[in-house]
Order: structure tokens, then C-alpha cells, then sequence
């Protein structure tokens, strides 16, 4: 069995802007669902509640981890991925890892064998596609011990295998995630900011209060992160606007809270690194 410890290093990772999860869970016996040489894909399924934490844990081989329902946020060491039920997420085995339910969801995660996976070093946020999600959803999510409940599961697999990973290279990568770098003190800028997504302060004034000048801390930001500020801060203000768009608050409310003067100009940055309005994130309470 793969071993599960949470090293040392690990144990803080970046958390939702929302709030802390209320309920936490282990990480839902990935050594059940094993890939081998006969199975080199294996699918699992859970529901799970809002603010529920999936514990940090790591496995030998890569994942794929979407939802059918459900907004969630995985977070390793270097940052957060923010992961509507539109996108899929890769994560490369041996890469420690944990899941916050920013709703309800139904969580659904594809495990493949090193010999067939693509050999991507980093997490990758994907566009799922109508074929990829058909092929993900016909897997059979029986764990081990337990008879499938398709007695052909295993040759199923075995046909699946080689067009869900042709599927899953073609798929359109996005970015919705918030590195987070290795300096210290810029690191302490971008947990100041992610503390506080709203406030307004420039670069310059960030800058100052770690004793740094803003041209210093705008290469930092190119050199650590391969980004510009700007599109540092539009990440880590998309990672806070999608929970609050998935729990329902109107888009004016959100606009304000990610510290936009006007919902348009919110609604113009969102539409441009989504290629979607707010709107269609946005699930309404029922009556």
C-alpha cells in the first residue's frame, strides 16, 4: 500500500479564501483502486458535502479528478487549482495533494498507470471534453475486494485506456490556479493578498511592506512564477470570485468582494480568462 504521510513541509497549504472546511476526511483509500499491467485505468467515485477537506496523501501514479457537480479546489505545495465541473484536473503521481469541496459535489477520479499515462511533470487544469467525460463516466468504479459491477470491467478498461489518453492530450490546458512561489518574502505578499483579495493596495505599496522595490518584486514574479503581477492577481482573484459564484452570491457582490470598482470591468476579466461570463459558474439556490 502506497504510504500516506504527510511530510513536515507539507502540512500548510494555502486554504479557501471562503473559510476553513468544517469536516475532514482521509483520503479515501486510493490503494483500492490501484492501476496495473490488467487494470491500467481505475475510476472511483464519492459524494461529498461543502467544506469538506480531503486530507493531504500521495500516490505512485497520476490521477485525473473532475466532478460531475460541484465547484472544487486541490492544493499542493505550489499552489491551488480551482476545478468547475467543465475542467478536469491532471496531478503527477507522487505529488502530495488534498481537495476542499467548495460545494456539494459529486467527486469522480481516474487513476492511470505510469506506462500508458502522459508524462506531464505538473499539475495541468483541462477542458473536458463531451468524449473524454463519456469515456471517464464508463468506467467502473468497484474497489478491489469487491466484484465489479460490470463483470467485463477490466477488458473495458483495457479498450478505453488508449483513447482516453489520446483525448486527454488533446484537451485544451487552462489556467486556473495561484502558484504561490519559494522566496519567502514573496511569498508573504501573495498570502497577504490572497488573505485579502479585495483590497486595492499597488504593487508598489505590496512591495514596500516587505521592504522590496516594485521593479524587484515585478521580476520576481517573472523569474519565480513565469507571470507578471497582473496575471498573478487575476489568478488568485479568480480562485476567490468562482467559490462565491458557486454558492450562489450575485456577481455584484462577488465584483466588490474581489476588489473591482465596477461589475463590468469584473465581468471583462473574468469573461477573459474563462472565455465564460460569471454567470455560467453561478449556481442558484432553490427556492
Amino acid at each position: 500500500m502506497p504510504s500516506t504521510e504527510t511530510p513536515d513541509r507539507l502540512r500548510e497549504l494555502p486554504r479557501s479564501t471562503v473559510g476553513a472546511p468544517t469536516t475532514s476526511v482521509g483520503p479515501l483509500t486510493p490503494h483500492l483502486y490501484a492501476p496495473d499491467a490488467v487494470r491500467p485505468l481505475r475510476a472511483k467515485e464519492h459524494f461529498l458535502k461543502a467544506d469538506t477537506l480531503v486530507e493531504l496523501h500521495q500516490h505512485p501514479w497520476p490521477q485525473l479528478t473532475f466532478s460531475t457537480r460541484g465547484v472544487i479546489r486541490l492544493s499542493t505545495e505550489d499552489g491551488s487549482y480551482i476545478v468547475p465541473p467543465s475542467r478536469a484536473l491532471w496531478v503527477p503521481a507522487n505529488m502530495p495533494h488534498s481537495i476542499t469541496l467548495i460545494e456539494d459535489a459529486e467527486l469522480r477520479t481516474v487513476y492511470l498507470h505510469g506506462w500508458i499515462a502522459p508524462n506531464w511533470e505538473r499539475c495541468e487544469v483541462l477542458e473536458i471534453s463531451r468524449l473524454l467525460r463519456a469515456l471517464m463516466l464508463a468506467l467502473d468504479t468497484t474497489p478491489d475486494g469487491l466484484p465489479p459491477v460490470d463483470p467485463h470491467a477490466a477488458q473495458r478498461e483495457r479498450w478505453i485506456a488508449p483513447l482516453l489518453v489520446d483525448e486527454l492530450e488533446r484537451a485544451t490546458q487552462i489556467r486556473i490556479d495561484v502558484p504561490l512561489p519559494a522566496n519567502k518574502r514573496l511569498r508573504q505578499l501573495c498570502e497577504t493578498m490572497l488573505r485579502a483579495p479585495a483590497s486595492r493596495a499597488t504593487l508598489a505599496e505590496r512591495a514596500h511592506a516587505i521592504g522590496a522595490s516594485e521593479r524587484t518584486v515585478a521580476r520576481m514574479f517573472r523569474n519565480q512564477l513565469g507571470m507578471s503581477w497582473q496575471q498573478w492577481r487575476q489568478q488568485a482573484v479568480m480562485a476567490h470570485a468562482l467559490p462565491l459564484l458557486a454558492r450562489g452570491m450575485p456577481v455584484s457582490q462577488v465584483a466588490t468582494a474581489s476588489g473591482y470598482a465596477t461589475d463590468s470591468a469584473f465581468c471583462a476579466m473574468f469573461k477573459a480568462a474563462t472565455g465564460q461570463s460569471p454567470t455560467a459558474f453561478q449556481h442558484k439556490k432553490k427556492s
